[in-house]
C-alpha cells in the first residue's frame, strides 16, 4: 500500500511546485505581453505610478505624515485624525480630474500634460513640507497638494488602463494584476523602510525625499506614447460635461443603484477611524508600548501583507458567495476585528503571557486580511451598478461616494477622539473609543436589505441601462476610466 501511495505523494508534490514556480513567474509574462501588445512606456508607467508613486510613496507617506503631525507639530490626535482626513479630501474628487483628462485635451493630448502637471505639483508640495518652521495650515496645505498629485496621477493612468482594455480586451485582467501587484509590492517595500528612514532623517526630510517619486511621474508625462488629438472642438466642452451629469444623475434615480451606493457609505462611514489615537498610544513611552519607529513601520509592512492574503482567499475561496451574505460576515468579523485592539490597550494581552509586538502582528495582520475581504465584493458590487457608455465615470463616481464614507469616518473618529478627551498623553478613555468603534461597526448589519440577493457573477442593473446608445452624441460620450486606486 505505501509503494502505491508514495508515487501519487510526489506526483502532488511535484505539480503543487509546478504551480508555485507558474505563479511566481506570472507577473514576468505580464510584463512581457503587455510591453508587446501595448508600448513600453505604458507598463513604465503603470510601474511607476501604481509601484512607487501610490504603493511605495503611499506607504512611507502614511507612517511619516503620522510622525510629522505627532513630533513636528505637536497635534493632539484628535485634531490630526481630522487633518488626515482633509488631505484625503482629492480623492473624492476623481471625478472631476477624471472629466478634465477626458473631455479638455491641452496642446491637442489628453494625458501628457495632466502627468507632468500632476508630477510638478507633488515636487512642489513635498519640497515644501521639508522646510522647517512650516506652520499648521501651511502644512496641512501642502499635504493636500501632495495628496492631489497622486489622485490625478491615478486617474490618468485608470484611463490608460481603460484605454489600452478595450483595445485589448484579453490582456484586461493582466492589466488590473499588474497594477494591483506594483501597488501591493510598493506598499509592502515602502512601509518596510519607512521607519528606517524616519529614524535616520525625520519625517520632515523623509518628505521632502518623496518628491523622487513624483519627478518620476513627471518623466512618466514626458515618455508615455499618445496620439494627439487633432482639431478639438472646445466649444462643445460644455456639452459633453452637461451629459455627463445628466446621465449619471438619471442612474443615480434608479432603486437598483443608489439602494446599494445608500448601504456602502453607512457602512464605511460607521466604521470610525481612530487611527491616530492608537498611533499615538503605539509610540507612548509611558502609556503604551513606546514602539520604535522601525517597529512602526514594520507594523504596517505586516498589514499590507494581510491585505494581499485578503485579496488570495476572496479570489480563490469566497468570489462566488451572494453579495449579502458575504457583506454580512465581512461586517461582522471587522467589528470583532475590532475587539483586539480592545485587548490589547487593556494589556489582557500581557496577562496572558503575549508580548505587546506579537499581539500587534497578528492584530494588523488579521484586521487587513479581513477588511480586505469586506472590501472587495464592494468594488464588485461598485462596478455593476455602472451603466453602459458612462461605465468608467460612473464607477468613479460611485468611488467618490464611498470615498466620502471614508471621509466621514475619519473625521466621526477624530471628534470622538476630542470628545472622550484621548491627548498625546492621557489615553484613558482609548478603550471606550475602540468598544464605540466596534459597536458601530454592527449598525448597518439591519441595512443589508439594500444590497442585492444576487451572486457576484450576476447582472444587477436593468437590460436597458445596459444598452450601448446608438446617437450621435454616444460616439462623443467621456471614456472616463476611473477605475480604482490600489487597495
Amino acid at each position: 500500500m505505501e509503494d502505491e501511495t508514495e508515487p501519487i505523494v510526489a506526483t502532488n508534490a511535484i505539480s503543487k511546485g509546478t504551480v508555485t514556480y507558474d505563479i511566481l513567474l506570472s507577473p514576468l509574462s505580464w510584463l512581457k505581453i503587455l510591453a508587446k501588445e501595448t508600448h513600453w512606456s505604458f507598463v513604465f508607467g503603470v510601474i511607476i505610478v501604481n509601484g512607487i508613486s501610490q504603493g511605495l510613496s503611499g506607504g512611507i507617506w502614511r507612517v511619516a505624515t503620522d510622525y510629522y503631525w505627532k513630533d513636528v507639530q505637536s497635534m493632539q490626535p484628535s485634531v490630526a485624525q481630522v487633518y488626515q482626513g482633509i488631505v484625503y479630501t482629492p480623492w473624492i474628487v476623481k471625478p472631476v480630474w477624471g472629466l478634465f483628462t477626458d473631455v479638455l485635451p491641452m496642446a491637442g493630448y489628453r494625458r501628457k500634460p495632466y502627468l507632468i502637471f500632476s508630477g510638478v505639483l507633488g515636487v512642489v508640495s513635498m519640497l515644501i513640507l521639508s522646510l522647517h518652521n512650516l506652520h499648521a495650515v501651511f502644512a496641512l496645505l501642502a499635504m493636500t497638494m501632495g495628496s492631489a498629485s497622486v489622485a490625478i496621477a491615478d486617474v490618468v493612468m485608470d484611463a490608460c488602463v481603460a484605454q489600452n482594455s478595450i483595445a485589448n480586451p484579453s490582456l484586461a485582467s493582466n492589466m488590473q494584476s499588474l497594477c494591483q501587484l506594483s501597488s501591493s509590492i510598493g506598499a509592502l517595500v515602502g512601509f518596510s523602510t519607512s521607519g528606517i528612514l524616519i529614524h535616520a532623517m525625520g519625517s520632515q526630510r523623509v518628505l521632502g525625499l518623496l518628491s523622487i517619486p513624483s519627478m518620476l511621474v513627471f518623466s512618466v508625462g514626458i515618455l508615455i506614447k499618445e496620439s494627439p488629438t487633432v482639431n478639438f472642438a472646445y466649444a462643445k466642452v460644455h456639452r459633453k460635461f452637461l451629459h455627463a451629469g445628466q446621465t449619471m444623475w438619471s442612474t443615480l434615480k434608479c432603486p437598483e443603484v443608489w439602494r446599494p451606493c445608500v448601504y456602502m457609505y453607512i457602512s464605511l462611514s460607521l466604521s470610525l477611524n481612530i487611527h491616530e489615537g492608537m498611533f499615538y498610544w503605539l509610540t507612548n513611552p509611558k502609556e503604551g508600548p513606546s514602539f520604535s519607529q522601525e517597529t512602526i513601520g514594520f507594523v504596517f509592512s505586516i498589514g499590507s501583507v494581510g491585505s494581499m492574503l485578503g485579496v488570495l482567499l476572496y479570489q480563490n475561496l469566497l468570489k462566488d458567495f451572494q453579495f449579502r451574505s458575504l457583506l454580512f460576515w465581512g461586517q461582522l468579523l471587522t467589528a470583532f476585528a475590532g475587539m483586539l485592539d480592545l485587548a490589547l490597550v487593556l494589556r489582557l494581552n500581557l496577562k496572558l503571557g503575549i508580548p505587546d509586538f506579537f499581539f500587534v502582528f497578528i492584530d494588523e495582520c488579521v484586521s487587513h486580511v479581513i477588511g480586505r475581504i469586506k472590501w472587495m465584493p464592494i468594488l464588485v458590487l461598485s462596478s455593476k451598478l455602472c451603466p453602459s457608455g458612462i461605465e468608467g465615470t460612473f464607477f468613479a463616481l460611485v468611488m467618490s461616494i464611498e470615498n466620502i464614507g471614508i471621509l466621514s469616518a475619519a473625521w466621526g473618529g477624530g471628534l470622538l477622539l476630542h470628545a472622550l478627551q484621548v491627548t498625546r498623553t492621557r489615553f484613558s478613555n482609548l478603550w471606550m473609543a475602540i468598544l464605540i468603534r466596534s459597536i458601530m461597526r454592527m449598525l448597518p448589519l439591519p441595512l443589508l436589505f439594500l444590497v442585492p440577493k444576487s451572486n457576484q457573477n450576476d447582472t444587477i442593473l436593468p437590460p436597458e441601462m445596459l444598452r450601448e446608445k446608438d446617437d450621435i452624441d454616444s460616439k462623443e460620450d467621456i471614456e472616463l476610466a476611473s477605475l480604482v486606486n490600489g487597495t
